[in-house]
């Protein structure tokens, strides 16, 4: 049987060192070194001297159809868990003053640079536009600008969006805390345009403590989610992809991986032709380098439009998976009624370490062809919107703490989760992420490694 350590995924090697390059796959490439990743540069952060100015209070109002007289202009608040004052305005940004960047990052996030626009709506006001309810639909310009006129009247939030950002900003909150050792260093990759709200993206993430470390297109245009919620909590989103879709492979973004310890490669840039090429060569500098590439499976439909691109990264490339119980039977051609562990067990036979949720009904994470069951963090659900996202910084965190088995990282993962789905919103506040840290500690140097997963509750096929 398969230990319940990442000794089980990830063969013992010598210390990391630029000069050589370790393959991740310990039995079917050669042996490759998690010691590595508990290196870490102390060097911190400089803020940006970015502009934005808090201008009023607003309340959200529901947006209707007949809502053109509302006494309130639409207003753009800022959706930030950790600011009391939440409307701004976006100025033009000033790069005058760099930050300091650190010699190493820990985890380099690479993925679409989005903000959210998230407004309250009814179904009146979708079946006006002609949207179907719970969907997400790529729209052009105009498109977007009839959305946006038509909640005219309406309050909504605008906020650094996506996946990969919520698990950016979770990862750096909890690597915030002193308690958990020196902290880390997490950057961003992406596309956003020369524009007011590519700074606003910016701005949000380097507050959250992510480095989003890619030049703005000055041409280009920041790519934007509009989220329509109804009474029902259902989300419909319309997304307009602006610049996000262009990923720039150049000598700048090499250097950056070569100086990374973990890559995170998000689903949603697989849609892309162009971006899949790129995301090769990024890949392979990442192997070349010996960092883990780590890839999120984002979206079903997104996997069975690209399901030959998505494999040939993980076959090829891929060190970690992060999918929900859904997604890893799309990649597994797997029917619904197939158990998630059996989805689990044939995916860790490709991909040293597997990370599958199932709700409310726990996780699974799979290392050679066996998956170890992590029961679910008890919780009064409130918002399930960024659960994967927030449990996969529990993985990744585990990851770079050193932690020496599976099932106390998956225990931390499945309690960043909960916090999460026990809120309004997909960020990690800072003060819980603080609470999680205090009240867990990993045994990172822990001469016992022979638990075996024989002794936890794994289910079979």
């Amino acid at each position: 049987m398969a230990e319940t350590t990442l000794m089980a995924a990830f063969s013992l090697a010598p210390p990391f060192s630029n000069s050589r390059a370790y393959s991740p796959l310990s039995s079917l490439r050669p042996s490759y070194s998690i010691r590595r990743l508990i290196l870490r540069s102390n060097n911190t952060f400089s803020h940006v001297n970015y502009s934005v100015r808090s201008i009023t209070h607003h309340r959200m109002s529901t947006c209707s159809s007949s809502n053109t007289d509302d006494i309130y202009s639409s207003t753009i608040e800022e959706d930030d868990d950790d600011d009391d004052v939440i409307g701004v305005v976006l100025d033009k940004v000033d790069d005058s003053s760099p930050p300091d960047l650190p010699d190493r990052w820990d985890v380099l996030g690479l993925g679409q640079a989005m903000v959210d626009f998230s407004g309250i709506v009814n179904d009146d006001f979708l079946m006006r536009l002609g949207l179907e309810k719970g969907t997400r639909k790529v729209v052009n310009h105009e498109e977007r600008g009839r959305v946006l006129q038509a909640m005219d009247g309406c309050s909504y939030k605008a906020a650094a969006g996506g996946s990969l950002s919520n698990t950016l900003v979770a990862l750096a909150r909890l690597g915030g805390h002193p308690m958990g050792g020196p902290a880390l260093n997490v950057a961003m990759a992406g596309s956003i345009g020369g524009d007011p709200l590519g700074g606003f993206y910016r701005t949000k993430l380097r507050r959250a403590n992510v480095s989003f470390l890619s030049a703005p297109v000055k041409e280009g245009t920041t790519g934007t989610v509009i989220v329509l919620t109804t009474s029902d909590a259902q989300r419909t989103m319309l997304a307009y992809q602006g610049t996000s879709s262009y990923i720039k492979y150049d000598s700048s973004m090499e250097s950056i991986i070569s100086k990374t310890n973990i890559l995170v490669i998000e689903g949603y840039l697989f849609e892309f032709p162009d971006t899949i090429k790129t995301i090769k060569k990024i890949c392979q500098v990442a192997r070349d380098s010996g960092a883990l590439v780590a890839v999120t499976a984002s979206d079903v439909t997104c996997i069975e439009r690209h399901y030959d691109d998505f494999w040939e990264i993980m076959e090829n490339y891929a060190d970690i998976v992060f999918a929900n119980s859904d997604e890893a039977r799309a990649f597994c051609h797997f029917s619904a009624e197939e158990s998630p562990i059996s989805s689990t067990r044939y995916l860790s036979h490709f991909v040293p370490l597997v990370s599958v949720t199932d709700g409310p009904r726990g996780s699974y994470i799979g290392v050679k062809g066996e998956a170890l069951y992590i029961p679910p963090s008890p919780c009064t659900p409130v918002d399930t919107c960024g659960a994967g996202d927030a449990y996969a910084s529990g993985i990744l965190y585990g990851l770079l703490r050193g932690a020496s088995d599976l099932k106390g990282m998956g225990s931390l993962a499945a309690r960043v989760a909960a916090t999460v789905v026990g809120q309004q919103g997909t960020r990690l506040r800072v003060q819980d992420a603080a609470r999680l840290v205090e009240s867990f500690a990993f045994n990172v140097e822990s001469p016992s490694l022979q638990a075996d997963v024989g002794s936890d509750p794994i289910s079979s096929f």
